[in-house]
């Protein structure tokens, strides 16, 4: 099955309104799902909240915001998450990043800069508790049951009980169980300190690759290192991410590009060229197994992405590459991921909060 997704990313755009457009059409192209890219390091509306905003006004679009787990409370963001989750009704992903300088550091006050290794580390034990505390409520643990005036059964609740380096969480949420039990989970595994927390607990991997031989190398190693931390390495999805200009005009991919590659540019991968020869790039390294699918950002927002709709993706739909219909309504369910079961309810555990 082939993955496609887009970035929705416009700088100084602050109106619901633009990235609205953009979701929708993301969504009549059948994309997996849209990211909003966002950091403490330049000013812009918040990620998550504008993704909140769109939920209601889409219907099957995956919303994944970036939301970073450096000087922010894992606890808050996994509530946040979650939210998010039920107000799109299952289609809610979660893009996880660090902030590594010291005036993203000043912003807040509370410590100084860390070096990469040790916020990825830390990124990692947060999606770590961030599925714990989704699991700390069963399923079934809201019973309203009006006549005795119970809300929820105790027994069904849990204490995570966490203790990472740097912070503890004791639990449970104050959400209840999302709808897709965890929401989908991103991270960008180009850079190395990322790479393991990527392979051990996200459900997509992307991956800034400039060649075939490279996005290759690094979908092994992040299989590799799946399966070494116990987990089956078909349940992570491996992404190639292309910035993409598709111009105004359908002419072929310069050189460098098309079914030769992208060219790598001080702001990644870069394709260059038309939709028709984009798709031949799509094709050919999903169709060889380098990649699961592409997250592609337009250079120009509104362009690119109707030129990548309504060129590259229909052209993959005749050819059968790519779906025509949504098989489900969740996000896992597009991505082809089964909904995890509860990590408390499968033990047998119960817990008094």
């Amino acid at each position: 099955m082939l993955h496609l997704s887009a970035a929705v990313d416009q700088p100084s755009a602050y109106d619901a309104a633009s990235y609205l457009t953009l979701a929708r059409l993301a969504e009549r192209g059948g994309l997996d799902f849209v990211t909003l890219e966002d950091s403490f390091a330049r000013p812009g509306p918040d990620a998550l909240a504008v993704l909140a905003r769109l939920a209601p006004a889409t219907s099957r679009i995956g919303l994944v915001p970036t939301v970073t787990t450096t000087h922010t409370e894992p606890f808050h963001v996994q509530a946040a998450v979650a939210t998010l989750d039920w107000v799109s009704r299952g289609r809610a992903g979660w893009r996880i990043d660090v902030s590594t300088t010291e005036d993203e550091a000043r912003l807040f006050g509370r410590r100084q800069a860390a070096p990469a290794d040790a916020l990825w580390q830390e990124a990692g034990e947060v999606a770590d508790v961030a599925a714990k505390l989704w699991d700390s409520w069963e399923d079934d643990a809201e019973i309203r049951d009006v006549p005795t005036g119970r809300f929820i059964d105790r027994d069904k609740l849990h204490h995570v009980d966490f203790r990472g380096t740097s912070f503890s969480v004791k639990g449970p949420s104050i959400v209840p169980r999302p709808p897709q039990g965890h929401p989908v989970r991103v991270v960008d595994a180009t850079d190395g300190p990322a790479r393991r927390t990527a392979a051990r607990y996200a459900d997509v991997a992307l991956v800034r690759a400039a060649s075939a031989q490279q996005a290759a190398a690094v979908r092994d190693q992040l299989r590799s290192l799946a399966a070494d931390f116990g987990r089956h390495p078909d349940r992570l999805r491996v992404l190639a991410a292309l910035l993409v200009d598709l111009g105004d005009g359908e002419h072929a991919a310069e050189r460098g590009h098309g079914g030769g590659g992208p060219r790598q540019t001080p702001q990644g991968p870069l394709y260059r060229g038309g939709p028709v020869d984009l798709a031949e790039l799509i094709a050919t390294w999903h169709g060889e197994g380098i990649v699961d699918g592409f997250h592609l950002t337009p250079v120009e927002p509104l362009r690119d992405l109707e030129r990548l709709v309504n060129g590259t993706v229909a052209l993959l739909q005749h050819r059968g590459l790519f779906r025509t219909f949504y098989p489900g309504s969740s996000l896992r369910e597009h991505l082809g991921l089964a909904r995890p079961a509860n990590q408390y309810a499968t033990t047998g555990e119960r817990h008094e909060p």
